[in-house]
C-alpha cells in the first residue's frame, strides 16, 4: 500500500484532537469535540484494513498476527504502567481487580470497579476493544471472494448493531459488540473498495466534503446535537473522502512533521493521558491559571505519546520485523 499522506495528516488529526479534548477536560474547559477524534480513527481503519487485504490477501491468520503485533505490545505496557501505579498507590481512585485486568489486556470489555464504566485499566484503551472486534469479524470474513466480503461484512455488522438498538443491552460484551460504532469500520471499508476502484470524486466536490465535514463537526461541538455515531460517522466518512479525493488528484502537499504526527497517532494516543494527569495535578498544586495547565497539558501528552513511539513503538515493530524474516 502506496503512502497516502492526507491519510496520515487525518490520523494525526484524530490523535491530537483527542489530546486537545481530555486536556481541556483536566483544566475545566471544554473541547468535546476532540472525542470525534475516535470516530475519524474507527473510518480510517476500516478503509486501511480493507486496502491492505485487498492488495496484501493475508491469509486469515497472518491478518490476525500482524494486528495484534501492531495493536498489543504497547497497549500492554502501557496498563501495565497503569497497574503498576495503581498497586503503588499513585492513582488513589483507581480500584484494581484481577478479572478487570485480565480483561484489559484480552482487550475483553468489562466495567472498572472504579466507577463502574466500560473501561479497561487505560481508559482510552476502550476503542481498542472494539477494534480488535473488528479485526476479528474481518479475519473471520477473508476467505469469502472479494465481491461477497463487503457483503457479508456488512450483514454482521448490520445485524449486530440492530440488536444493540432492539434490546439495549447492558451486559459490557454484548453493549460493545452491538454498539453503532461498528459501522463506522464497515464505512471505512465501503471507502477502501471505492478507493481501489479509482471512483473518488473529483478535487473540487472533495474539497466541499472536507469543508462540510469540518462545519458539521463545528456544528456538533457547540450544539452537542448529533454527538452519535449515526452523525459522527457520516462525518468522519466525508472527511475520509474528501481527502482521498484531494490524494487521487496529487494534490495533498508532503509535509515531513505532520506526516511524522500520524505515524506516531497511536503511541500519542495511548500515553498521553499519563502526561496531562501529572500537569493537571501541578497545575492544582501551584494554582496555575486554567489556560498554562491546558497549554502544557497538551504539549506533554504529546511530547510523551512521541517519546513512546519513538523509544517504544519503533524499537517494538523493528524486533517483530526482524523476527519474522529470521524465521
Amino acid at each position: 500500500m502506496n503512502r497516502l499522506f492526507g491519510v496520515q495528516y487525518l490520523r494525526a488529526v484524530a490523535a491530537l484532537g483527542v489530546v486537545v479534548f481530555h486536556a481541556a477536560e483536566r483544566a475545566g474547559g471544554h473541547f468535546v469535540i476532540g472525542a470525534a477524534g475516535v470516530d475519524v480513527f474507527f473510518v480510517v481503519s476500516g478503509f486501511i484494513m480493507w486496502v491492505i487485504a485487498e492488495i496484501r490477501q493475508p491469509s486469515p491468520a497472518t491478518f490476525l498476527r500482524d494486528r495484534i503485533e501492531r495493536i498489543a505490545p504497547a497497549y500492554w505496557l502501557a496498563t501495565g504502567v497503569m497497574v503498576f501505579g495503581g498497586l503503588a498507590g499513585l492513582f488513589p481512585n483507581m480500584r484494581l481487580t484481577v478479572l478487570h485486568v485480565f480483561g484489559s489486556l484480552a482487550f475483553l470489555p468489562h466495567r472498572s470497579p472504579s466507577d463502574g464504566q466500560i473501561w479497561p485499566v487505560l481508559v482510552q484503551g476502550w476503542t481498542l476493544n472494539y477494534e480488535m472486534f473488528f479485526y476479528a469479524a474481518f479475519a473471520l470474513l477473508l476467505p469469502l471472494a472479494g465481491s461477497r466480503r463487503l457483503p457479508a461484512l456488512a450483514c454482521l455488522l448490520a445485524s449486530l448493531v440492530a440488536v444493540g438498538l432492539v434490546f439495549q443491552p447492558q451486559e459490557p460484551l454484548l453493549k460493545t459488540y452491538t454498539s453503532p460504532l461498528l459501522l463506522e469500520f464497515l464505512m471505512g471499508c465501503v471507502i477502501g473498495k471505492l478507493w481501489l476502484a479509482g471512483r473518488m470524486p473529483p478535487a473540487a466536490a472533495g474539497v466541499a466534503l472536507i469543508v462540510a465535514a469540518v462545519a458539521g463537526f463545528a456544528f456538533v461541538g457547540i450544539t452537542y446535537v448529533g454527538f452519535n455515531a449515526f452523525v459522527l460517522g457520516p462525518l468522519a466518512s466525508a472527511l475520509l473522502i474528501g481527502v482521498l479525493a484531494l490524494e487521487r488528484s496529487r494534490l495533498v502537499p508532503r509535509f515531513a512533521t505532520a506526516g511524522y504526527f500520524g505515524d506516531a497517532s497511536y503511541s500519542i494516543y495511548l500515553w498521553h493521558t499519563m502526561a496531562i494527569s501529572v500537569v493537571a495535578k501541578l497545575g492544582g498544586l501551584l494554582a496555575w491559571p486554567p489556560s498554562v495547565t491546558f497549554a502544557l497539558a497538551v504539549v506533554c501528552g504529546t511530547a510523551v505519546g512521541l517519546a513512546a513511539y519513538e523509544m517504544l513503538e519503533k524499537p517494538i515493530a523493528a524486533f517483530l520485523k526482524l523476527r519474522r524474516v529470521a524465521a
